[in-house]
């Protein structure tokens, strides 16, 4: 069950991290070869930004191992915007526009909504819509972040799971959180790490989100997770096993790979 759990961080060029995570005078162009043979998995942040090349798409893969993902949040372009449902070019744009290179690398899009942007039904499923659902034959699975109140409803619920379109669970006292599974997967962005603690959450801490991780890829809910709607108990003999990612972003975020590094260990 645990090869269904990837842990990560997002992206691998920071400098602090050359004092903590990375070797002694580890050449800054092989970051993430090493960064790789560490964790499971990294969120690419730089994309919400601006998408990349398909030359350095294809790079990127090629300095990870097998079995190794990435996720990639989308361009802000195509989230930060009064009307969801235009961003139709956009979202093409992006998706058509490389990933491909990645192959078996390509792990979730992450779509994240900025903290203004309310609940509007009609919107938010014409924008779900038009997520392709398929690249080069290959399916493509999409996580929609959300960061305002307005979506702690029984009716976001519904769409979300109708649309099989999985909702992000943060820590982050900022944004609602609420850990209802919306889709066939589970994806966690942890925002709470420590400066001051070596591993970024507490033992007592990574324990629990270990039983978490677990939990969730076993098909069923963590009951002491906050939930909008029912909780699903789930029977192991029945429920169907999912897929987990948990990154811990931003905070103290010189932790952050170790917090990953450590989890990664109990789950092992």
């Amino acid at each position: 069950m645990n090869t269904r759990i990837r842990v990560g961080i997002g992206g691998w060029n920071y400098a602090p991290w050359r004092n903590n995570f990375y070797p002694p005078k580890w050449p800054q162009r092989r970051e993430l070869e090493f960064a790789s043979r560490q964790l499971t998995a990294i969120e690419i942040n730089s994309t919400y930004y601006s998408p990349q090349k398909p030359a350095t798409y294809a790079r990127w893969r090629s300095e990870t191992p097998d079995g190794f993902m990435f996720s990639l949040k989308a361009p802000r372009f195509c989230t930060e915007r009064r009307v969801l449902a235009d961003a139709g070019k956009t979202i093409d744009d992006f998706v058509f526009g490389g990933l491909a290179e990645f192959g078996d690398r390509l792990g979730p899009i992450l779509w994240q909504l900025p903290p203004h942007k309310a609940f509007e039904r009609s919107d938010v499923a014409a924008f779900i819509d038009l997520l392709p659902r398929a690249l080069d034959g290959l399916p493509l699975r999409h996580v929609l972040e959300v960061r305002h109140a307005s979506f702690l409803c029984a009716e976001y619920l519904e769409l979300a799971r109708r649309q099989r379109i999985a909702t992000v669970f943060t820590d982050s006292p900022k944004y609602p959180s609420f850990a209802d599974v919306t889709g066939d997967l589970v994806y966690a962005r942890l925002m709470r790490s420590e400066s001051q603690i070596d591993t970024g959450y507490a033992a007592k801490d990574l324990d629990v989100w270990t039983q978490r991780a677990q939990i969730w890829a076993a098909g069923a809910d963590p009951t002491d997770l906050p939930h909008v709607g029912e909780i699903v108990i789930g029977d192991a003999a029945k429920s169907a096993p999912r897929d987990v990612f948990i990154y811990f972003i931003s905070a103290a975020k010189e932790r952050n790979p170790a917090a990953a590094k450590a989890l990664i260990e109990r789950l092992d």
